[in-house]
């Protein structure tokens, strides 16, 4: 059983940066926009935002890190490709291909690898900070994609500093296992998550 976990924060709050730290053998980085990564680490990128490819890269890789990176484009993406379909199945498509992706890692992934799951976030409006998705079917059926990770951390930054929050304010869906991190602060750092997750777990 592989251990998926959601990394949630706004454009320009760290995600991307927290990969800083990972040497090229140790990650495999799934580079769903396409994008540079904000450091000079040179980490191995494949750039693509189709399901199916990312399962099956997965599959037949022997890394026991991936990071998904932003995941919210793949159904961004998806639904630009389809924007001229009406009706709502095209949003069921997409609610299945995200919930199998997270399924796969989950279910077909061995004990000892970790995927992150970058994604952006949305607010609602009383203030709550939720998983940005596309579509209703994620929120409605399963209370929101986050039901679906065990460990949520949110990404924040004053401007000068960058943090993980490892639990919540009541606002966000921030989550970890008891016991996991005594500090609700923690540096944006996933290799050191990481290591942490694998001591906590035994893994």
């Amino acid at each position: 059983m592989g251990i998926p976990v959601l990394i949630l924060g706004a454009s320009g709050s760290g995600k991307s940066a927290s990969m800083r730290n990972f040497t090229p053998d140790e990650v495999g980085v799934f580079n769903v926009g396409s994008k540079p990564l904000p450091f000079k680490t040179k980490l191995p990128l494949f750039n693509c935002s189709d399901y199916s490819k990312i399962i099956a890269a997965m599959a037949k890789s022997d890394k026991k890190v991936f990071v998904v990176d932003d995941s919210q484009f793949l159904a961004v993406f998806a639904n630009f490709a389809r924007a001229k379909e009406t009706g709502y199945g095209k949003f069921v498509d997409m609610a299945l291909n995200e919930y199998n992706l997270i399924q796969f890692v989950i279910t077909k992934l061995p004990d000892d690898t970790i995927v992150y799951f970058m994604r952006h976030i949305e607010t609602d409006v009383d203030g709550r900070v939720h998983a940005k998705t596309i579509g209703k079917m994620l929120d409605q059926n399963l209370g929101g994609l986050e039901s679906m990770f065990s460990i949520c951390l949110m990404c924040n930054t004053d401007g000068n500093e960058h943090w993980f929050e490892t639990q919540s304010d009541g606002y966000t869906p921030a989550k970890s296992p008891i016991g996991m991190w005594e500090e609700r602060k923690i540096d944006n750092d996933l290799r050191d998550v990481t290591a942490k997750i694998r001591d906590y777990w035994g893994i």
